[in-house]
């Protein structure tokens, strides 16, 4: 799959394998094929590499993993011996993305000229691997040890520009990049061999043992949990104390060992979920979008300016409307110092400050949001206030618009029910900070038009959202899971562990948070709302009485300076509070419960599970489309580190039998709600036919 010509005693192998040339079988056979078919021919005095298209090269095939062509001959580090080899220079043109093996390859020729812009990465780190074709030994020869193991272990591009002329780039030059890199390759073959090749250069670094340490020592630290980070320093440091192939040997063995490793397996599985979720079966690729050229929010509160800021930050003007002037003023300020705080880290200019800004439009009336092609609404949770608003939107908003909720939990098919144009009605739940937290969960109605779900799925991908299908019930995907999981830390409590020791077991296998440090972030009177709403509709429903007794103590959180734990003016430490293990102490006594000492692992399986257990039975009841939209829901909003792969890529790799015999060992225990450990029917069957969720 490429393009072969001879220009002027140059031949040019163009990749053709679009849109992003990646490293497919036929596109290595195709580079292959050229460079021996160059070296044939006599007339030929040089080779240029390039891709056909936007771009040079991003790398491995993904439609080719898991496949017979992924390992097929010749294999990438084949193809890259033989341009190293090659007895004619062999220069590498390099436009829009040089990512991967596509970067591996360019490492292999003996020269590159770039354009300006073009975005230059190994990434491999992002799916739990290294570089598997020498780029962990070229690229620091190329570039210097520091900055090779700062682009190889984090994975991130760096701009062709931002290399001096002579390290990984000869020249970066403007115009016709195919013509320059011909002229230089012909400069190059008037001045004969030998021709540069990476695998020659010797590379050092001051203080090589005090440096490796203390970066594997950071590293650690960094990226507590992820094994690859780790492995990618010591294959760059093999690469400053061993000969050039037994560095590859070494960087190959890493690799294979990375490919076999739990956390990498999981971290593919995020690669791909991220794709996966975006596609909703009964909704074409080419069903007919609604163009969001402008939005409107109502609330100016924490979300609703969150939620302004994404579209801003995608070009996309904002009407912001309050009730009062005061919330007004108050929501903008807090959106104006969000944006300096972050100018002021370098990561923004003051013009670009002002730029956004002006993009926000501050109201006190409906009317200037009724020409919006998009309003979201961010106000209080409560179903009698949303009625209000949906009913004045219904009112002023321009047809064809899209009317959006960012409620976390209520009836959107209710809500849609306040309107004359209820396949207008669609959920759009931004997680706090809104403009932080890549997850969006697109609650789809019972009545919601395809377009509007296609749009709104797009839109996710415009403000840079990972956008997750759910159908409507209390708390949709991620929040009526996670009341399972916080029902089941509660009886923890009640049974004798303290909070800091259910926290301290689920952040050790990564959690960013435990569900106790997590709900005085969240606020603690946030969940006492929906429990008293529950006690109403669900009256059967067992909870632990410890989250309304911390409450009803004024103890809501950080925001009040304690929760579940205690907090000091300014410091958001978490500090164990003598008075909440007062409060549980006289919990367990009334309750007749003599405490006992629960063990880490048992702490970990029970909380997982309930997630596990919910989850099956929302992918039962067509709430969630599959169990990767959960694991993508629960890596992207609910601090859930992809090296886990999610609540239910964990129970597959647990094995499902083991869960289910779990839960019913942990049914037996006298204090358990046994109701609560009953398995979801597709659990107990996936487990009885010893399949997965996957």
């Amino acid at each position: 799959m490429s393009n072969y010509r001879v220009h002027d005693g140059v031949a040019v192998i163009a990749m053709a394998n679009p849109p992003m040339n990646t490293m497919s079988h036929a596109n290595r056979s195709a580079v292959k094929a050229g460079v021996d078919a160059a070296n044939a021919d006599p007339a030929v005095r040089a080779i240029v590499i390039t891709g056909g298209g936007k771009v040079f090269s991003s790398g491995a095939e993904i439609r080719e993993f898991n496949t017979p062509a992924a390992t097929a001959a010749p294999g990438l580090g084949e193809v890259i011996r033989a341009l190293e080899d090659s007895p004619k220079p062999v220069v590498a043109a390099i436009h829009g993305v040089a990512m991967g093996g596509g970067l591996e390859l360019a490492l292999g020729c003996h020269y590159r000229i770039g354009s300006p812009g073009a975005l230059i990465a190994l990434p491999e780190v992002k799916l739990g691997l290294l570089p598997g074709a020498g780029g962990t030994q070229r690229l620091p020869r190329l570039v210097g040890i520091e900055q090779g193991v700062k682009m190889i272990v984090s994975g991130d591009p760096v701009k062709s520009e931002k290399f001096a002329p002579g390290t990984l780039f000869e020249e970066i030059v403007q115009g016709d990049l195919v013509e320059a890199a011909c002229a230089f390759a012909r400069k190059v073959a008037d001045r004969g061999a030998p021709f540069k090749r990476a695998r020659d250069l010797t590379v050092t670094v001051d203080n090589a043992q005090e440096f490796f340490s203390a970066t594997k020592a950071k590293v650690g630290k960094d990226y507590r949990g992820y094994p690859a980070p780790p492995k990618c320093v010591a294959a760059v440091e093999a690469c400053t104390t061993m000969a050039f192939d037994d560095g590859l040997k070494f960087e190959r063995a890493a690799f294979l060992e990375l490919v076999a490793t739990n956390e990498s397996k999981a971290m593919r599985h995020y690669f791909f979920g991220e794709r996966t979720v975006a596609k909703i079966p009964d909704v074409p690729d080419d069903t007919p979008l609604r163009a969001i050229k402008s939005a409107a929010v109502i609330g100016a509160g924490t979300m609703g300016g969150g939620i302004a800021m994404n579209f801003v930050n995608a070009g996309i003007p904002v009407a912001l409307l309050e009730m009062k002037q005061e919330a007004l003023d108050r929501g903008v300020a807090t959106i104006r110092k969000n944006y300096e705080n972050t100018a002021k880290k370098g990561r923004m200019t003051l013009e670009e400050v002002e730029k956004r800004m002006g993009l926000i439009k501050p109201t006190l009336s409906y009317d200037d949001c009724a020409q919006a092609d998009i309003v979201i609404e961010a106000v209080f949770e409560d179903m009698a206030v949303k009625e209000t608003v949906f009913k004045k939107l219904d009112a002023v908003m321009k047809p064809g618009a899209i009317l959006a909720s960012n409620t976390s939990t209520l009836d959107v098919n209710r809500i849609a029910g306040f309107t004359k144009r209820p396949e207008d009605v669609i959920g759009t739940h931004f997680f706090s900070p809104a403009n932080v937290m890549r997850l969006l969960e697109v609650v789809r109605g019972a009545k919601t038009a395809k377009d509007v779900l296609a749009t709104t799925m797009k839109l996710a991908k415009t403000i840079k959202k990972i956008g997750v299908v759910a159908g409507v019930c209390d708390g949709f995907i991620g929040n009526r899971m996670i009341e399972q999981y916080s029902r089941q830390a509660g009886f923890l409590l009640d049974e004798g562990a303290s909070p800091q020791q259910v926290d301290a077991a689920i952040e050790a296998i990564g959690f960013a948070m435990g569900p106790f440090r997590m709900g005085d972030l969240a606020g603690n009177d946030v969940g006492w709302y929906i429990r008293k709403r529950r006690y109403v509709e669900k009256p059967n429903l067992k909870y632990s009485r410890s989250a309304d007794l911390i409450c009803e103590q004024g103890r809501f959180g950080q925001k009040t300076g304690a929760g579940w734990y205690d907090y000091k003016p300014g410091d958001r430490t978490a500090y164990p509070s003598p008075v909440v293990e007062e409060i549980l102490a006289a919990h367990r006594k009334a309750l007749g419960i003599t405490p006992r000492q629960i063990p880490a692992a048992e702490i970990v399986e029970r909380l997982m599970y309930a997630l596990v257990n919910e989850g099956a039975l929302l992918l039962e009841e067509g709430i969630a489309l599959r169990a990767v939209d959960i694991d993508m829901i629960y890596m992207t909003g609910y601090g859930v580190p992809p090296f886990l792969g999610g609540p239910m890529f964990w129970a597959d790799r647990k094995g499902l039998a083991n869960v289910v015999a779990s839960m019913q060992k942990f049914a037996q225990n006298p204090n358990a709600d046994p109701g609560f450990w009953k398995p979801a029917p597709l659990l107990a069957k996936l487990a009885a036919e010893g399949k997965s969720f996957s």
